[in-house]
């Protein structure tokens, strides 16, 4: 609830509201409308305040820190996706067997030994 998380942090219930309004914080809300915080939340929050207080960030700034936060993390998750992918993948084509009969014309090499061509 909002008084506990409040006091739990040492901040105006107001603040939290103010960063909510700001779309900084999104609580869940009970039936009775009351805002839960969850611990996603409160470490969210933590981080809020970490650059508020310790480091000056005015509210712009923590919106701007955030959403670029949150791209960072999306690409990461795409970044791992699709690496997993990459492995998937080449694990399935080195398990298969070589193809035979491709239609393929196989090029002939010309090895050069000391002064004698040989061609393979």
């Amino acid at each position: 609830m909002i008084s506990a998380v409040a006091e739990m942090y040492a901040i105006h219930p107001q603040t939290l509201r103010l960063y909510e309004r700001e779309g900084l914080l999104r609580p869940s809300r009970s039936d009775g409308n009351t805002r839960l915080y969850t611990d996603e939340d409160l470490e969210r929050l933590e981080f809020i305040l970490n650059l508020a207080r310790d480091l000056g960030v005015n509210i712009a700034g923590i919106a701007i820190i955030l959403q670029m936060r949150e791209r960072m993390e999306q690409m990461n998750s795409d970044m791992q996706n699709f690496v997993s992918y990459m492995r998937d993948e080449m694990l399935s084509r080195m398990q298969q067997p070589p193809r035979s009969e491709s239609g393929l014309v196989p090029l002939k090499r010309t090895v050069v030994v000391g002064k004698t061509v040989r061609k393979r």
